[in-house]
């Protein structure tokens, strides 16, 4: 299986970004919450302010590190949240190579793609350690008497990084734009890669419920219950919440919705780039196509030296010495996992099941998810991780195992025997990303929920650019944060505003659409809105993107779930 990484994008967006500047920390901006007193700061729009690094549950140490976060206790003193808290631990990785095609791909002139260049280097991560269960809260309407202010609609962002990397404070995501069309912005960290996910059968037999891994989907749960009793002092509703997040951040929506755990804690979805339905690990026996989250958990220890280790041995060995012996392999299994008490059905199963937390879904992809990670790992299918360039018939019998329909038709949409990077570009992202965002959403259309779809073609506006609308790409325009450095045009500018207004009317109440907006239908198995710029095209509702593309690429998805429902029933 591959491993997405659009943390790096956002590692280039800090070089890039300007961070909001902030003033001293400002007497108004003292909100009193049921857990105690917090003081923010003001960003550099006067009435906006930012509260970091807010703890929302105990640090995940000692005897908690692998085990469901604890929430804090309530404080009297003022707390000071004038800075971000730590990044969760994750790999020290820079992939030179990734970063030259970002950058190059926007085809920039060389003495600007030299100066952004120098700028990535020359950058310095934020900190990292274990303790980094913290939220940021961006608000306008913490002033006045509780009487006088209307709660406003509440977004709660989830970062991507393929639940391996990644932080929200990033400065992507911490930007005004949404706050200023009416929400309350909250970013959140949540534990990633071996702390995250990891499934060990030492630490499901500490486990008061028997089960281990997918503590990152715990951690989430918690920073929502947090909201829940929080946001209040923060002039948020607590009953009008969308969760939204981009690749693993949209993984996340989906995993959310499939989780008993989460039930009643959102009332609304947002998901860009992904859903995580093709994710099938299990925790004691494989899953199809993914290793169980115990063999993993025991590479892991047979990696640190140990043979038959205890919960509390495991919990005493210093992080960056686990950390240290991760590989992308065992990454493989750090996702969510079936385990019967977080996830009684995986994330596939859950929605073709009817067993998943209803409510609106907004979703879509980009129009060129794999041209910055098709050099790195030049396979187009997840599912047949050694496809190499061939003939037509080479090529057809490879992949009839899982595609034993359309395994000759998808060699002839995708032109993979003529030109094996282009289409295998095509397809990796039209099968990681498509096809698992229609699957889920259909499902929730099949089961009385409402759905809207988007496809994303914005192109950066040079006429030299290579890297068309690339994985992640979107995000700026929904957090207003693109920097002007590496290219944004006047119709940019229009994009931006048309999908924040789309956005944020989501959050309102459930429908993109509103006053002098194009019409963005619901899906009914044939509606998409296009979003585009520098193109030539208008954003607008098309019909039937891709239909026939993503319908042969989805008979793997629907085969293995078939397969899967097949062994859990045994």
């Amino acid at each position: 299986m591959r491993l997405i990484k659009p943390f790096f994008l956002t590692v280039l967006a800090v070089a890039l970004s300007c961070c909001q500047t902030v003033s001293s920390v400002d007497p108004g901006a003292l909100v009193v919450t049921p857990m105690g007193p917090i003081q923010g700061v003001l960003t550099q729009d006067d009435d906006i302010y930012n509260f970091k690094g807010i703890p929302y549950a105990v640090p995940p140490l000692g005897h908690l590190r692998w085990a469901p976060p604890k929430e804090t206790d309530n404080w009297s003193e003022t707390k000071l949240a004038n800075n971000y808290g730590n990044r969760c631990m994750q790999p020290d990785d820079t992939e030179d190579g990734y970063f030259d095609r970002l950058i190059e791909g926007h085809g920039l002139n060389k003495f600007l793609t030299y100066l952004i260049k120098k700028g990535v280097a020359s950058q310095k991560p934020s900190p990292m350690s274990e303790d980094c269960l913290y939220l940021n809260i961006r608000t306008d309407n913490i002033n006045g008497s509780k009487k006088e202010r209307k709660l406003k609609p509440v977004m709660v962002w989830i970062h991507g990084g393929g639940h391996q990397f990644g932080s929200g404070d990033l400065s992507y995501y911490q930007n005004n734009a949404l706050v200023k069309q009416g929400v309350i912005l909250v970013t959140i960290n949540y534990r990633l890669g071996v702390m995250g996910y990891m499934a060990h059968p030492a630490l499901s037999k500490s486990d008061s419920n028997g089960v281990s891994g997918n503590y990152g989907t715990l951690d989430q749960i918690a920073a929502l219950k947090w909201v829940q009793k929080n946001i209040t002092a923060f002039g948020g509703d607590p009953n009008n919440v969308t969760i939204f997040g981009e690749s693993a951040g949209a993984w996340s929506v989906t995993e959310l919705m499939a989780t008993p755990l989460a039930k009643g804690l959102f009332h609304k979805a947002i998901g860009q780039s992904g859903a995580s339905s093709y994710h099938m690990g299990q925790m004691a026996e494989e899953g199809v196509g993914w290793p169980s989250g115990y063999k993993t958990g025991l590479e892991v220890t047979k990696a640190l030296g140990l043979e038959d280790p205890t919960a509390e041995e495991l919990r005493n060995i210093p992080a960056h010495i686990i950390q240290n012996v991760i590989t992308e392999k065992m990454s493989e299994g750090f996702h969510h996992i079936r385990d019967g008490y977080v996830y009684p059905e995986n994330v596939g199963l859950a929605f073709s099941k009817n067993k998943y937390n209803k409510v609106p879904m907004l979703f879509g992809y980009n129009a060129d998810e794999g041209t910055l990670f098709f050099p790195d790992d030049e396979q187009p299918t997840v599912w047949l991780p050694d496809l190499s360039p061939g003939s037509k018939e080479e090529l057809t019998m490879r992949l009839k195992e899982f595609f034993p329909t359309n395994h000759e038709k998808l060699v002839d949409l995708y032109s993979l025997d003529k030109d094996f990077t282009r289409g295998g570009t095509q397809w990796m992202g039209d099968e990681i990303f498509g096809v698992n965002i229609r699957y889920v959403t259909r499902q929730n259309e099949i089961h009385g929920g409402k759905s809207y779809l988007y496809h994303f073609s914005r192109v950066p506006p040079s006429n030299k650019q290579t890297i068309g609308a690339f994985h992640a790409a979107e995000i700026p325009f929904v957090f207003g944060s693109y920097d002007k450095t590496i290219g944004y045009s006047k119709e940019d500018i229009k994009l931006a505003e048309l999908m924040q207004n789309y956005w944020v009317n989501f959050a309102k109440n459930g429908n993109p659409n509103g006053y002098n907006l194009p019409e963005w239908p619901l899906h009914k198995n044939k509606n998409w809105m296009k979003f585009t710029a520098n193109t030539g095209e208008d954003s607008k509702e098309i019909k039937y993107l891709r239909e026939e593309k993503l319908d042969a690429l989805e008979e793997g998805l629907l085969l293995l779930l078939e397969e899967l429902e097949e062994i859990q029933s045994q």
